[in-house]
């Protein structure tokens, strides 16, 4: 081995974990404003639609670079220092400086999970094309598990290019065949869509979202076609617990949809990670 591969090698998980927390203080600003920037967009085209003004005059800009982030309480500017992962949380003790609001814990939690992520998962791919692309995959299942935590959504601008980029990846071999990933990306779909109309024809409910459908897919082209059942089985599973423990320490209404978008991104990247275990427990 050559010594620039061996120094590489040294430091891959600790600039993984370094990259990780960047790359989570990103994915906060897109679980929060992307959102938003689709409700804002609905807006515009219904006005367009009803031939009604913008009751604010013309739109101002928004999308995940601008505005600079502001505290949602006092609309105080948040500096440049204010904004390092983990580190200015605990100096800040939790709370904003301007008006002593708390800021939300999901804030360093997410740079965490993603330092914690990526660190896993260049240990498992090394610092390769594979493990650069599983970065990418892991970044994108962050963010839409947050946003349809949060809101019940799973955007199409995030489900839909993690396809295309899920078959671009084994278009190289990356992960599984290219054969492979199209079926996985067609029967994740196709499985979804199905058990969603036949629990809609027997309950006259929708049991599920279409974003949920393109998630599946999503993980289907990343990770072939085989991987599915088990992707299928560990969400349910995790899903139910969940759920069931919701509705009895919380006492959740259970006409109150649960998001299934997280717990498919959990089994998807644990698929990703140990599949290949994972298959073999289910299909030894």
């Amino acid at each position: 081995m050559s010594p620039w591969l061996e120094v590489v090698n040294a430091w891959a998980l600790p600039l993984a974990a370094v990259f990780g927390l960047m790359i989570g203080s990103f994915l906060n600003v897109v679980i929060h404003r992307l959102p938003l920037m689709m409700q804002r967009e609905w807006e515009q085209e219904a006005r367009a639609v009803l031939e009604q003004p913008d009751p604010t005059g013309e739109p101002q800009r928004f999308d995940l670079w601008w505005p600079r982030s502001r505290c949602p309480e006092c609309s105080r500017e948040i500096r440049a220092w204010e904004n390092i992962p983990i580190l200015s949380f605990l100096l800040l003790r939790g709370r904003c400086p301007g008006c002593a609001a708390r800021i939300s814990w999901q804030y360093p939690l997410v740079e965490l999970l993603t330092a914690a992520l990526f660190t896993v998962t260049i240990w498992h791919f090394g610092p390769t094309a594979a493990g650069l692309a599983a970065l990418l995959f892991t970044g994108v299942l962050i963010a839409a598990s947050g946003i349809d935590a949060r809101t019940t959504l799973l955007p199409d601008q995030l489900t839909l290019p993690l396809i295309w980029l899920g078959l671009a990846a084994n278009y190289f071999g990356l992960f599984t065949d290219l054969e492979s990933a199209v079926i996985g990306a067609m029967a994740g779909y196709l499985s979804l869509w199905l058990v969603y109309h036949g629990f809609r024809l027997l309950t006259g409910k929708e049991g599920m979202g279409y974003g949920d459908f393109k998630l599946l897919a999503a993980i289907g082209a990343w990770l072939g076609w085989q991987a599915l059942p088990v992707v299928l089985l560990l969400a349910s599973l995790v899903g139910a617990i969940v759920g069931i423990a919701l509705i009895l320490l919380r006492g959740r209404d259970r006409n109150i949809p649960i998001p299934f978008g997280p717990y498919l991104a959990a089994a998807g990247w644990l698929g990703l990670i140990w599949g290949d275990q994972l298959l073999a427990v289910y299909l030894p």
